[in-house]
């Protein structure tokens, strides 16, 4: 294996897997930032056979050597240069350094899931390591399972809210993209991944031998095609729409492409090369730069009034809650998703909407600078007066201030049993406060981790869980805009 591996540090891959995403395209594998030999020759190793075996995709593998630079850089930065040193201990530092790193790209510090992604690229590394080059790894556990899950794990779904919806799909009427209008209709109605869709070719859509339209497609991911879904009149009519919009473009294009129904045009040349008037495959990329371009040119915002943070997968996502919501057994939402496990679908995707749980968020009092508090936040004349003579005396709490801890003489009940202050109208919080927010929820959720008294026990929790997780949110935005 070793002596057909390429020669120096450079490599130019091609992707050879007829059924990848990126078939024909071209990899560029540089592994000179890495100072250890030994280190250098395991990452080699790992690309390589992994590739010649078809373990893992060609962009899988590019992704993982990007990823590892990262923690290449904390090795250098420890003297340690060979991975077989490794202790827990070690993984501890290097979680460490990630929580502390800032991005060289957004100047910000990593979010919770990029960390997770650095450290899994290790993980996945060390333990091909263990099967196939045991002498060069750590020859005993060096990870625990649970270095990142708690106050960052997900306990509710991100979902498209409806009225959200409603306002896509009003947009949708006048949208002159056909490629987002359509596109839209097809995620919307099978739940498909975007690069699943971006890859449909024109014999995906078939008559159902009884009514109406089937649609097949193959599942890159899972690697297999799926099976065929009947689809709703609409979709059915989206497909044939692309399938007319492309026909001249389709006619142009090389025989490898031929067949796909999102190709376009290219009409922007970039950094790497200038490829206008070409005909190709839409990529992810720009499928969400248009996305992100229709919410714009169309002015849907969420409750914060800002523009919805709109992703091709949230529609994957709001298909499961919709079912669930109305009663659909998992196992059919399992099959609808193409999920290999019922609990990856109850884990990851479904979710029950609550059209409440918006105006709960809305509700949340936050604010940048509490001195910055005017008759906007409180617009009793007489209640600003007292809290700005008393903000840092009988309306500071533990965790944020109290705009009004007394009314006629008699302190707040909330006030004195600590309940549901958080959603009062009379609670202000600011990002001094963050990390008591943090431990809180910490708190909370580890006792959640630790429930053994069943659901009833743990509905006490959620909801206050749910609004913490969304004051972290918040107020980490507000401190990282001021970075």
């Amino acid at each position: 294996m070793a002596s057909k591996m390429p020669n120096g540090d450079v490599w130019k891959l091609i992707d050879n897997d007829s059924n990848s995403q990126w078939y024909g395209k071209k990899f560029r594998f540089d592994f000179s930032y890495i100072e250890s030999d030994s280190i250098k020759n395991i990452v080699k190793a790992y690309v390589w056979r992994n590739y010649k075996e078809g373990n893992k995709t060609l962009s899988k593998l590019y992704s993982d050597n990007g990823g590892f630079k990262l923690f290449n850089d904390f090795l250098i930065a420890h003297n340690i240069s060979s991975l077989k040193e490794l202790t827990n201990n070690n993984i501890e530092l290097f979680i460490s350094f990630l929580k502390t790193y800032i991005s060289n790209k957004t100047n910000k510090p990593l979010s919770y899931q990029t960390q997770k992604i650095h450290l899994d690229k290790v993980k996945a590394i060390i333990r091909w390591g263990q099967s196939y080059m045991p002498n060069e790894v750590p020859k005993v556990e060096i990870f625990t399972g649970n270095e990142y899950v708690g106050i960052n794990r997900k306990l509710k779904i991100d979902f498209i809210p409806d009225e959200v919806l409603e306002k896509i799909n009003k947009s949708l009427v006048n949208e002159e993209n056909p490629y987002i209008k359509y596109g839209i209709i097809i995620l919307q109605s099978t739940g498909m991944r975007i690069g699943d869709m971006l890859k449909l070719t024109t014999d995906s859509i078939k008559p159902h031998l009884i009514s109406g339209y089937i649609l097949t497609w193959y599942d890159h991911k899972n690697r297999k095609e799926r099976q065929p879904m009947p689809i709703p009149n609409e979709c059915a009519i989206a497909v044939e729409k692309l399938i007319e919009h492309t026909k001249n473009l389709r006619e142009r294009a090389s025989d490898s492409i031929k067949d796909y129904l999102f190709v376009h045009d290219i009409r922007k040349a970039n950094a790497i090369s200038n490829r206008i008037g070409e005909i190709d495959v839409i990529n992810q990329r720009t499928y969400s730069f248009w996305l992100n371009k229709f919410i714009k040119n169309n002015d849907i915002k969420d409750t914060n009034d800002e523009y919805y943070n709109l992703t091709a997968h949230q529609f994957r996502r709001t298909l499961a809650t919709d079912m669930l919501s109305k009663g659909t057994d998992l196992k059919a939402i399992q099959e609808v998703l193409g999920h290999s496990s019922p609990m990856t679908t109850k884990q990851s995707y479904a979710d029950v909407k609550d059209k409440e749980r918006a105006e709960v968020f809305k509700n949340i009092g936050i604010i940048g600078n509490i001195n910055k508090v005017d008759e906007t936040v409180i617009s009793d004349k007489k209640d600003l007066i007292w809290f700005k003579e008393n903000k840092d005396k009988g309306a500071r709490m533990e965790d944020g201030y109290c705009t009004k801890p007394c009314s006629d003489g008699k302190i707040c009940d909330r006030l004195l049993k600590r309940q549901k202050c958080y959603t009062c109208s009379r609670y202000i919080t600011t990002p001094e406060y963050l990390q008591a927010h943090k431990n809180h929820l910490a708190e909370l959720e580890s006792q959640l981790d630790g429930n053994i008294y069943g659901d009833h026990y743990a509905e006490h929790f959620l909801p206050t869980i749910e609004i913490l997780k969304e004051i972290v949110k918040r107020l980490e935005g507000m401190q990282d805009g001021n970075n």
